[in-house]
This record gives structure tokens, sequence and C-alpha cells, in this order.
């Protein structure tokens, strides 16, 4: 509902003006610091209590840009010069407050000079000034929008993997039952980027009238006309089966049904090693990457099954580039209990991995979250270990467990997640329709690099 309208040059007389107050959390804090060139870590790693005060002119631009462009004028303004000084410093905590004020208007241009200045909670001057603005000349009636939240990324780790695959050739991928805007979409941007060549199957009406909808053209694109998603399924498989592509990429149908074909006896993708599926997570405040297993497919995994998670979990991060992975085994406890089952699991996982039958990684369990990722809660029980506290691969207990905790991550924590299913002929991409772009192109890039690493395995030695 429209409850906010923006000011327009002809309403704006000289004299009027807006407030806008803001108490400063630690996260804006950190980036404002950062946004200024102000890393020193006592302004961005330390805690609230100790985040000494840092330069105030990225914080009081910031709210002079927010009130102008947002509130007064508002939405149609464009700042086209600031003539600023700055002063003071600024912490967690401090409440600042800024006024903005029409001093000069000039019909040439629309533009009017605003008196700016941003203030503490002891009225002392942080920022004092002048804006230039040319003012709005349309009336716009919008809803109030909240500042979104701050996510202070100190990593990115899905970037390298990006740039390894723009090294790479495009793999041939089967998207299957392309049906709607995000999956039909989504594919096409891997394939812009140069990462897929789509091969579209599905029916061919419901896939052109998506495209029609979104005014895209597949004239470059070849389809695979199929009668229904069942079908499309059973298609992308016998592709798969014949060398046709070297991946799929789940579309518009349920993950069921995709994956009925995959694991079929007679006609599927089966192999020696048990289908798993893998989230690669990246958190903002992990220095690392997070593989969590399995998350997606097996719901109550036994020891045997566990282990081929682990393997292939193990596989996949070191096709991404870490030569010997941790892994840790998780459960509620780090102690071995018989009451509590994954305990037993755990144990008797480490000591595969001793008899060689999980290969190319380190394990330990079982281990608590806590300690599994952060060093000083594993130093605070006294657990010794290669793997506490430096964890790259998160087993977990069952389906539930690491579903759940995999979008903890993600929705709490803010992090970026892909996914892929593994343990099948081909990588298998399982998307799903409220994944954001980056999560789409992220999974797109980690098939890619499997694709090609088995590639590389498959050919004969000279």
């Amino acid at each position: 509902m429209d409850d906010c309208h923006n000011y327009t040059f002809d309403q704006i007389a000289v004299g009027d003006s807006e407030t806008l107050a803001r108490q400063l959390t630690v996260t804006e804090v950190e980036a404002l610091a950062l946004a200024a060139g102000a890393i020193d870590p006592a302004h961005i790693e330390g805690a609230p209590a100790a985040n000494g005060p840092t330069a105030p002119g990225a914080a009081a631009a910031a709210l002079v840009s927010n009130l102008l462009l947002r509130r007064f004028p508002g939405p149609g303004s464009a700042i086209v010069e600031t003539r600023l000084r700055y002063g003071g410093a600024i912490a967690v905590g401090d409440k600042l407050t800024v006024t903005v004020t029409a001093r000069v208007k000039h019909d040439d241009g629309q533009r009017i000079d605003f008196d700016c200045l941003c203030v503490n909670q002891h009225d002392a001057a942080l920022a004092e000034g002048i804006a230039v603005v040319a003012a709005p000349t349309k009336s716009v009636a919008y809803s109030s929008v909240a500042t979104p939240s701050i996510v202070l990324r100190r990593n990115d780790a899905f970037a390298p993997l990006l740039r390894r695959c723009e090294a790479l050739p495009p793999i041939r991928c089967a998207v299957v039952h392309p049906c709607d805007r995000d999956s039909l979409l989504g594919a096409l941007e891997a394939s812009k980027r140069k990462m897929i060549v789509p091969v579209l199957v599905g029916p061919e009406k419901k896939i052109r009238a998506a495209a029609a909808t979104e005014g895209v053209h597949l004239a470059p694109y070849e389809i695979v006309s199929t009668e229904h998603s069942h079908a499309a399924a059973a298609k992308a498989v016998e592709l798969a089966r014949a060398g046709d592509v070297d991946a799929l990429m789940k579309g518009s149908l349920h993950t069921d049904e995709l994956m009925g074909a995959v694991v079929s006896g007679t006609s599927g993708l089966r192999t020696a090693r048990r289908i798993t599926h893998v989230f690669v997570i990246d958190v903002p405040t992990y220095p690392r990457l997070l593989f969590v297993s399995d998350a997606a497919i097996n719901i109550a995994p036994d020891i045997e099954v566990k282990a081929d998670i682990a393997q292939n979990a193990i596989d996949l991060a070191r096709v991404i580039g870490i030569a010997k992975p941790k892994v840790a085994i998780l459960s509620a406890v780090e102690t071995v209990n018989p009451k509590i089952p994954s305990t037993v699991d755990a144990a008797a996982l480490c000591k595969m991995a001793d008899r060689g039958q999980i290969t190319g990684g380190i394990l330990d369990g079982p281990l608590a979250f806590d300690n599994a990722i952060n060093p000083a809660a594993a130093a605070t029980k006294n657990i010794v270990s290669p793997v506490a506290g430096e964890t790259d691969i998160l087993i977990v207990p069952d389906l539930e467990s690491g579903n759940i905790l995999a979008k903890q991550l993600e929705y709490l924590a803010g992090a970026d997640t892909a996914g892929i299913v593994l343990g099948a002929r081909v990588p298998i991409v399982l998307t799903s329709r409220a994944d954001p772009v980056r999560t789409r192109i992220a999974s797109t890039a980690v098939m890619m690099l499997v694709a090609h690493s088995r590639r590389l395995a498959a050919k004969p030695l000279v």
C-alpha cells in the first residue's frame, strides 16, 4: 500500500527541512569503516565495547544520501554535488541525526542547494556543508521500505571457483523441464556466462511459453521435446547414459521425479557409490568453504551409507582445491555414548578412515558443531584434534539435521549456498524455486568443475 511520497521541485520551498536519526550497530560501524578505508582491526574485528571510534565521513555521507534520495526530496532525485566538511568520530551505539534544509532553488536543471548537518548524541558536528540535488519533477507514491540488513562478508569463497570456470570450456547440460521463469532464466544465465551449453528437455510448448513471457529468444538453444515432466526426467537420464550431456540440472519438476529416473536400477545413472547430496556453503564469518552432507537425499543413513557420504564430500572438496580436507563427524557431544547412535557411527567412520576404507581426508568425531568450527570452543573443552576448529566438511547424523543446519546458515547467517548430487554417472544440480541467481550460478560452477575433473580422469595416460 502506498504510504510515502516524494517532493517535487515545485513542492519544496526555501526553508523546508527534514531530519533522520539512526543509532549505529556493530555491523554498520564495521561496514562504514571498510568503506572509509579505516581497516584497523580495532575498528572492524573487535567486540562492541572494543570498537574504537573511526572516521565519520562515510557514515555522515551515507545518512545524508539516505535522507535526500529516500525521503526528502525522495525517489527521482539525483545528488549532483556535495561540499561537506567532516570532524569528530563515530563508534558503536552512537545516535547520529542528520538534517537537510532547502537553501536555494535554481530553475536551471531543477536543482536545489541543501544545507546539511550531521551531529551525534552530544550535538558534536560530524559533517556539515552543502549538497546540490536535481529534484524530481514528477510525484511518486511508494511504500516505505526498511533499510536492508547488512551482512559483512569477510570472504568470498565462490569467487575463485567462478574464476576457474572462466578458463574452462562450457559443458553440455540437460536442463530438465525448464518450464517456469526461474529454471529457464537460470540456465540461460549460465549459458551467457559460457558455463554450460544447455539442452532444454521438456514439453516444447511450455518451454517456449515461459520464454515468450520473459521475452527470451530460444533460437540458439537445443530443445528436446517430451510429453511431460516424467518423460523429461527419463529422457535427460537417457542423454546422460549415452554421453550426450555431461551433467543434469533440475528445472520446474519435483525432485523425486528427477531422482526417481536417476536411481532407476535398469535405466538410471547409478554407480557403485551411493548417490548423495552435498551443500557447498560460503558463510560470511567462516574463513573457508563448508561442505555439509547429506541434507537432501539420504534420510537416515547407516554407517555404510555415511561412508559413501563422506567419501563423495571428500572427493568434491579435492576437486574444489582442498588437498586434504578435514572432516568432522557431527553429533550432540564429543564423546562416544552408546545411547546416542550418531556418536557410535562417528567412531566407526574414523576407524574406517584409519583402515583405508575412506580416503583422501582427515576424519575426526564425534564432534559437536561448536568445537568442529570454533578453535576456542575446542580448546575450552580440551579437545586435541587435527580437525576441530578447522573443519572443511561436516557430516551430519541425518537428513533433517543437515537440512536444518544448511538453511540456518543461509537464512540466519547470510551464507551463500551451492548444491550438487554426486555418486551418479554425471553431476546433478538440484535447484530450488527459492534459489537466488548467485546460488544457481555457484551450483553450476561446482557442477562444471566436477564434470571437467571427470573428463580428465577418463583420459588415457600417454
